[in-house]
Protein backbone atom coordinates (compact mmCIF):
# COMPACT_ATOMS: atom_id res chain seq x y z
CA UNK A 1 0.00 0.00 0.00
CA UNK A 2 2.28 2.76 -1.20
CA UNK A 3 1.29 5.48 -3.67
CA UNK A 4 -2.26 6.73 -3.57
CA UNK A 5 -4.46 4.99 -6.11
CA UNK A 6 -6.32 7.05 -8.69
CA UNK A 7 -8.98 4.38 -9.01
CA UNK A 8 -10.50 1.69 -6.80
CA UNK A 9 -11.10 -1.68 -8.42
CA UNK A 10 -13.38 -4.58 -7.60
CA UNK A 11 -11.56 -6.60 -4.94
CA UNK A 12 -13.28 -9.80 -6.02
CA UNK A 13 -13.94 -9.14 -9.70
CA UNK A 14 -12.03 -9.78 -12.87
CA UNK A 15 -9.44 -12.37 -13.74
CA UNK A 16 -6.60 -13.01 -11.34
CA UNK A 17 -3.20 -14.46 -11.83
CA UNK A 18 -1.47 -16.57 -9.24
CA UNK A 19 -2.33 -17.05 -5.62
CA UNK A 20 -4.90 -14.70 -4.12
CA UNK A 21 -6.10 -14.11 -0.59
CA UNK A 22 -9.57 -15.29 -1.62
CA UNK A 23 -8.64 -18.94 -2.20
CA UNK A 24 -5.79 -19.31 0.24
CA UNK A 25 -5.00 -20.15 3.82
CA UNK A 26 -3.71 -17.12 5.71
CA UNK A 27 -2.40 -16.33 9.15
CA UNK A 28 -4.57 -13.57 10.64
CA UNK A 29 -4.50 -11.72 13.93
CA UNK A 30 -8.17 -11.21 14.75
CA UNK A 31 -8.69 -7.87 16.50
CA UNK A 32 -12.47 -7.45 16.38
CA UNK A 33 -12.88 -8.29 20.08
CA UNK A 34 -10.99 -5.14 21.09
CA UNK A 35 -13.34 -2.22 21.75
CA UNK A 36 -10.77 0.44 20.81
CA UNK A 37 -10.09 -1.26 17.47
CA UNK A 38 -13.81 -1.51 16.73
CA UNK A 39 -14.28 2.17 17.64
CA UNK A 40 -11.44 3.37 15.40
CA UNK A 41 -12.71 1.33 12.47
CA UNK A 42 -16.34 2.28 13.06
CA UNK A 43 -15.47 5.97 12.75
CA UNK A 44 -13.82 5.44 9.38
CA UNK A 45 -16.60 3.12 8.21
CA UNK A 46 -19.28 5.68 9.12
CA UNK A 47 -17.51 8.23 6.95
CA UNK A 48 -17.22 5.69 4.11
CA UNK A 49 -20.88 4.67 4.29
CA UNK A 50 -21.95 7.47 1.95
CA UNK A 51 -19.83 5.99 -0.84
CA UNK A 52 -21.22 3.17 -2.93
CA UNK A 53 -19.03 0.26 -3.87
CA UNK A 54 -17.36 -0.16 -0.48
CA UNK A 55 -17.84 -3.34 1.55
CA UNK A 56 -17.12 -2.73 5.21
CA UNK A 57 -15.14 -5.35 7.10
CA UNK A 58 -17.49 -6.72 9.78
CA UNK A 59 -16.27 -6.01 13.33
CA UNK A 60 -15.85 -9.70 14.17
CA UNK A 61 -13.54 -10.18 11.17
CA UNK A 62 -11.25 -7.20 11.71
CA UNK A 63 -7.76 -8.57 11.30
CA UNK A 64 -4.14 -8.04 10.42
CA UNK A 65 -2.98 -10.45 7.73
CA UNK A 66 0.36 -11.84 8.80
CA UNK A 67 1.15 -14.41 6.13
CA UNK A 68 -0.31 -15.96 2.99
CA UNK A 69 0.32 -19.70 3.46
CA UNK A 70 -0.78 -21.19 0.15
CA UNK A 71 -3.78 -22.48 -1.80
CA UNK A 72 -6.59 -23.76 0.43
CA UNK A 73 -6.84 -26.94 -1.63
CA UNK A 74 -3.23 -27.82 -0.68
CA UNK A 75 -3.48 -27.21 3.08
CA UNK A 76 -5.48 -29.64 5.21
CA UNK A 77 -7.22 -28.92 8.51
CA UNK A 78 -4.63 -31.15 10.17
CA UNK A 79 -1.88 -29.01 8.59
CA UNK A 80 -3.54 -25.87 9.95
CA UNK A 81 -3.87 -27.39 13.43
CA UNK A 82 -0.23 -28.47 13.42
CA UNK A 83 0.97 -25.06 12.22
CA UNK A 84 -1.07 -23.33 14.91
CA UNK A 85 0.31 -25.63 17.62
CA UNK A 86 3.89 -24.98 16.49
CA UNK A 87 3.38 -21.22 16.39
CA UNK A 88 1.75 -21.23 19.83
CA UNK A 89 4.72 -23.14 21.22
CA UNK A 90 7.16 -20.74 19.56
CA UNK A 91 5.31 -17.72 20.96
CA UNK A 92 4.60 -19.11 24.44
CA UNK A 93 7.27 -16.98 26.11
CA UNK A 94 6.62 -13.90 23.96
CA UNK A 95 4.85 -10.97 25.60
CA UNK A 96 1.66 -9.74 23.90
CA UNK A 97 2.39 -7.17 21.21
CA UNK A 98 1.29 -3.59 21.75
CA UNK A 99 0.50 -1.80 18.50
CA UNK A 100 -1.23 1.36 17.39
CA UNK A 101 -3.69 1.88 14.57
CA UNK A 102 -2.33 4.80 12.61
CA UNK A 103 -2.67 6.60 9.36
CA UNK A 104 -5.12 5.71 6.65
CA UNK A 105 -3.66 3.54 3.88
CA UNK A 106 -5.14 3.13 0.42
CA UNK A 107 -4.76 0.45 -2.22
CA UNK A 108 -6.74 -0.08 -5.41
CA UNK A 109 -8.66 -2.77 -3.50
CA UNK A 110 -9.65 -0.81 -0.42
CA UNK A 111 -8.97 1.27 2.66
CA UNK A 112 -6.98 0.24 5.73
CA UNK A 113 -5.43 1.62 8.89
CA UNK A 114 -1.70 1.18 9.33
CA UNK A 115 -0.56 -0.94 12.29
CA UNK A 116 2.68 0.06 13.97
CA UNK A 117 5.29 -0.58 14.96
CA UNK A 118 5.74 -3.49 12.56
CA UNK A 119 8.62 -4.68 14.72
CA UNK A 120 6.15 -5.57 17.49
CA UNK A 121 4.55 -8.13 15.18
CA UNK A 122 7.80 -9.60 13.80
CA UNK A 123 7.83 -12.45 16.37
CA UNK A 124 4.35 -13.46 15.20
CA UNK A 125 5.46 -13.30 11.56
CA UNK A 126 8.59 -15.36 12.31
CA UNK A 127 6.57 -17.99 14.21
CA UNK A 128 4.03 -18.21 11.37
CA UNK A 129 6.76 -18.54 8.72
CA UNK A 130 8.64 -21.20 10.69
CA UNK A 131 5.52 -23.22 11.49
CA UNK A 132 4.38 -23.02 7.87
CA UNK A 133 7.80 -24.12 6.60
CA UNK A 134 7.96 -27.05 9.03
CA UNK A 135 4.47 -28.31 8.19
CA UNK A 136 3.96 -27.66 4.48
CA UNK A 137 7.49 -27.06 3.25
CA UNK A 138 7.24 -23.37 2.34
CA UNK A 139 7.45 -20.30 4.54
CA UNK A 140 4.52 -18.61 2.79
CA UNK A 141 4.41 -15.17 1.24
CA UNK A 142 4.49 -11.78 2.94
CA UNK A 143 4.45 -9.74 -0.31
CA UNK A 144 6.28 -6.69 1.07
CA UNK A 145 4.46 -6.98 4.37
CA UNK A 146 2.90 -3.77 5.63
CA UNK A 147 0.87 -4.53 8.76
CA UNK A 148 -2.58 -3.06 8.30
CA UNK A 149 -6.18 -3.56 9.32
CA UNK A 150 -8.64 -3.41 6.42
CA UNK A 151 -11.55 -1.03 7.02
CA UNK A 152 -13.32 -1.72 3.72
CA UNK A 153 -12.85 -3.39 0.38
CA UNK A 154 -13.83 -1.85 -2.92
CA UNK A 155 -16.52 -3.75 -4.79
CA UNK A 156 -16.38 -1.80 -8.03
CA UNK A 157 -14.53 0.59 -10.27
CA UNK A 158 -14.66 4.08 -8.81
CA UNK A 159 -12.42 7.11 -8.43
CA UNK A 160 -10.37 7.08 -5.23
CA UNK A 161 -10.04 10.86 -4.84
CA UNK A 162 -13.42 11.43 -3.10
CA UNK A 163 -12.70 8.69 -0.55
CA UNK A 164 -9.18 10.00 0.05
CA UNK A 165 -10.58 13.52 0.48
CA UNK A 166 -13.09 12.23 3.02
CA UNK A 167 -10.65 10.21 5.14
CA UNK A 168 -7.41 12.03 4.45
CA UNK A 169 -4.05 10.56 5.37
CA UNK A 170 -4.13 11.14 9.12
CA UNK A 171 -4.67 8.66 11.91
CA UNK A 172 -7.90 6.84 12.72
CA UNK A 173 -9.77 8.10 9.67
CA UNK A 174 -9.34 11.81 10.25
CA UNK A 175 -7.74 14.16 7.72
Amino acid sequence: MSPLPAQFTDRWGGPREGLTYDDSVCWHLLLGSHARVRAAVAGAQQRLARFGGMQMTPARWLHVTVLLVGPAVAVTRDDMSEMLAKARTALAATRPASVTLGRVLYSPQGVALGVSPASALRPVLAAAETATLEVIGTNGSTEDWTPHLTVSYSTGEQPAAPVIAELGLGGHGSP
